[in-house]
């Protein structure tokens, strides 16, 4: 039989997402917000059935995260046949911890009446400060095994559902040394306690990082079968070489456009740095969000670092060459200065992809504007002229546009030969300008912030299905593992690629 639509409402509207402190009688709300979605509970429609003004309220306390769901509505459909209304306890059960699940009124006494709420501390250790429009906050991190940061990390995970595309909940059962592996990091902010007893700390957001290891072979040994006993030794996971990864970045929408999102990624950066046995910083499946927020914080450490090192592209690498070479090839290292830039980047452990986007984005910078697409470069005239164009300018957006070209096809060989010439030529030439578009937006928002306390929009996190739109090719996506230092051995076509 027809059922009434009418007993259908959207599920992001329905959940009301509250955070929530001790007030005079009872706990007072500090912010209300909505899921940017929420399929991986309710399915792909995001519709829930049966019910008329529903409100499924999930609560958590500013400092410990004690969380609470209270649903309520007006009218719940009666069932007829096989129809009924959706079980909602049961559907949210798997995402959300048993403690949740008390009623209203002992959830509203426990946080008011919390007796280790004056002295709450976030778990682990404090390792940054800093003031955002003469508020304060603090950065801490510690690590999954500590079961005090595993609680605060139980309580709040449904949010990874609730605003991380794609994301999965992490395994928080699993053995110590598998904990150990994760390093999660909180921001709060230190407010003025609402009553005498209450807590100090309110909840920003969180990332969670993972360290896996980095095997490094010995390349002055050769590869030898030995028949050692294997050792017997305690091996500990924070003592071998390893990448960290970024898995879960989350800044509650309340704080967005506040700078937190830079704050809690840097500081996550010095850490990576100032361990000397992580070798780089990587992310998993970015979304275009944190990519923005990722280059803007990149480029800015490494803007500095290029410009002491007076990196910049040769405009003229031929002359260098004999006249049998120049008609062919041109040596990477001719256009750029690769081995320093190589050091660059394992002193600032940034991933190799990365690093070549912020590199690229750092030479179309020091290429005037008027020389470039966006400024309305004769592009035409520019791929008749190539390397011999009169102005040195002109002559380095040429040379800039190979690059690119170079490390796009390098990276997607494979597919690129799948088609036929020309589809090919017209592929990369569209990717090449998808990535410079992107890298024009970047660079015009970082020069038109007017200090660094000036900050764009926070990014909800970078975890989900969406992959650096304006820079990966339309075939295939982006993957973090190439070796940038690999450039300097490869040769640069002074002519579109034949394959």
């Amino acid at each position: 039989m027809a059922v009434d639509e009418d007993w259908s409402c959207d599920a992001n509207d329905a959940v009301h997402i509250t955070v929530v402190q001790p007030g005079e009688t009872k706990p007072k709300t500090l912010s209300t917000f909505h899921p940017q979605f929420t399929y991986p509970i309710f399915g792909d429609d995001e519709q829930i059935f049966g019910y008329k003004g529903l409100i499924i309220r999930l609560r958590f306390a500013a400092h410990d995260l004690r969380p609470h769901v209270h649903i309520s509505y007006d009218e719940r459909f009666k069932p007829v046949g096989d129809t009924t209304a959706l079980d909602l306890l049961g559907t949210l059960k798997p995402f959300i911890p048993e403690e949740a699940l008390i009623n209203l009124p002992e959830y509203e006494k426990a946080v008011q009446e919390d007796p280790s709420a004056k002295d709450f501390k976030p778990p682990g250790k404090q390792v940054l400060s800093y003031e955002v429009n003469d508020r304060q906050y603090e950065i801490w991190a510690g690590s999954l095994a500590d079961p005090e940061v595993k609680r605060l990390l139980d309580r709040v995970q449904v949010l990874v559902s609730l605003f991380i595309e794609a994301g999965t909940p992490l395994e928080t059962d699993d053995p110590e040394w598998t904990l150990e592996r994760w390093t999660v990091f909180f921001i709060y902010e230190k407010v003025t306690p609402p009553t005498p007893t209450a807590s100090s700390y309110s909840i920003v957001g969180y990332a969670t990082t993972y360290r896996y290891w980095l095997y490094q072979r010995d390349q002055s040994e050769s590869p030898t079968v030995k028949n050692d006993d294997f050792p017997q030794a305690e091996i500990k996971i924070s003592e071998l070489p390893g990448r960290l990864r970024i898995a879960q970045f989350l800044v509650l929408p309340s704080h967005h456009r506040s700078g937190h999102g830079t704050h809690l990624y840097t500081t996550i950066h010095a850490f990576c740095i100032a361990d000397p046995t992580i070798v780089e910083l990587t992310v998993e499946d970015p979304n275009e969000q944190f990519d923005a927020l990722r280059d803007s914080a990149d480029f800015c450490l490494l803007q500095p670092e290029f410009i002491k090192h007076n990196v910049n592209l040769n405009p003229d690498p031929n002359g260098a060459y004999s006249k049998k070479q120049r008609q062919r090839l041109v040596p990477t290292a001719a256009l750029i200065p690769s081995q320093t830039l190589v050091e660059i980047r394992k002193s600032f452990k940034i991933e190799s992809t990365q690093f070549a986007h912020i590199l690229e984005m750092f030479l179309l910078s020091r290429i005037p504007k008027s020389h470039r697409l966006a400024g309305g470069t004769n592009l035409a005239r520019l791929l008749i002229k190539k390397h011999k164009a009169d102005n040195e300018n002109d002559r380095r957006y040429y040379w800039w546009r190979m690059l690119t070209k170079q490390r796009l096809y390098k990276k997607h060989k494979e597919l690129l030969d799948e088609l036929e010439l020309l589809d090919r030529v017209e592929k990369l030439d569209d990717t090449v300008r998808n990535v410079e578009e992107g890298y024009e937006m970047t660079l015009e928002a970082f020069e038109e912030r007017p200090s660094e306390s000036d900050e764009e929009e926070e990014p909800a996190e970078p975890s989900g299905s969406v992959r650096r739109e304006k820079r990966k090719l339309a075939v295939v996506e982006d993957d973090e593992d190439d070796e940038w230092e690999d450039i300097e051995d490869k040769k640069l076509l002074t002519k579109r690629p034949k394959v």
